[in-house]
């Protein structure tokens, strides 16, 4: 079983989960660090991968998706169009950087895309089951039950992440994962910048996605005459067109990001031992690193 790890949602939960009193020998905050390889310990103790690939932010607001939605994920963005990191974070985020292929752990990336769709890339490459870690839950569409795809739904925290099939999405949200992104689109996503439709929420959207098989079937419907769709949302869908079109498209992960080819097997030892014993030393995350290592050369029963 392969387990793809959005990056970012496991650092910053460390970070949040973790006290600030949490020091490298030097001074600078070392909680997510430390937090990001006992996360990585506790998954592969609950899930027992064969294999891991870390996938990384390469652009977390792609210029092509800005273009289509001026709005998007604009509430985190500084004036230089960088993304607003909290204190401390960004130095933290290059150390686990440097450690995952020094400690022979795959990460993937590409610079115009985000780690969604390089994680739904490698998820359509292979035919082997998939846990998908995030904390994203636009991650939620990549679930499939017959090709074994599923979420470790991570918003509760490391130590109580959710797995999701098929079964679970639908009974958290009340649409399938297929209509997942058609649900959110309608219902609107703030903190991506998705305004959603006037005068549809989260239960006017799980009618609809459910009633008229999704956004595609819903405007086919607003655009019939003397369609059973009330009248006040036909006219409110066939406002809100183009930006369905648009949302829809910005909302769905890419599957064919041009990445190259990744060995995710876990390693049976440090593919550079000598850079892990002084970025240990630098963090202070020796006991982290070992409890890691430990968790995934362990033989499983």
């Amino acid at each position: 079983m392969l387990m793809l790890i959005d990056a970012a949602s496991l650092w910053y939960r460390a970070y949040y989960g973790l006290p600030s009193s949490i020091k490298a020998p030097d001074g600078r905050r070392a909680g997510a660090v430390r937090g990001f390889f006992d996360g990585l310990a506790v998954l592969a103790r609950r899930f027992s991968p064969t294999g891991m690939v870390c996938c990384l932010e390469g652009n977390w607001r792609p210029e092509w998706r800005v273009e289509l939605m001026p709005g998007y994920k604009a509430e985190r963005a500084q004036p230089d169009g960088s993304e607003d990191t909290p204190e401390g974070l960004d130095d933290q985020v290059a150390a686990i950087e440097a450690l995952l292929p020094a400690l022979g752990i795959a990460t993937a990336t590409h610079p115009s895309y985000e780690a969604d769709d390089v994680i739904a890339t490698l998820a359509s490459r292979t035919a082997e089951p998939v846990l998908v870690v995030t904390g994203d839950r636009d991650l939620f569409q990549l679930v499939d039950d017959e090709r074994d795809r599923k979420v470790v739904y991570l918003a509760r925290g490391i130590s109580k992440a959710e797995l999701f099939d098929g079964e679970a999405v639908a009974t958290k949200f009340g649409v399938g994962p297929n209509h997942y992104v058609d649900f959110a689109v309608l219902r609107g996503d703030p903190s991506d910048g998705l305004p959603g439709v006037k005068g549809i929420g989260a239960k006017t959207a799980v009618t609809l996605v459910n009633t008229y098989g999704g956004i595609a079937g819903l405007k086919a419907a607003a655009a019939e005459e003397g369609s059973d769709l009330p009248e006040r949302q036909r006219k409110s869908i066939l406002e809100t067109t183009d930006y369905l079109d648009r949302a829809v498209t910005v909302s769905t992960a890419v599957t064919d990001v041009d990445v190259p080819v990744v060995d995710g097997a876990l390693p049976h030892s440090p593919a550079d031992p000598a850079k892990v014993e002084a970025l240990s030393a630098e963090w202070g995350v020796a006991s982290a690193l070992a409890r890691f290592n430990e968790a995934i050369t362990t033989p499983k029963a």
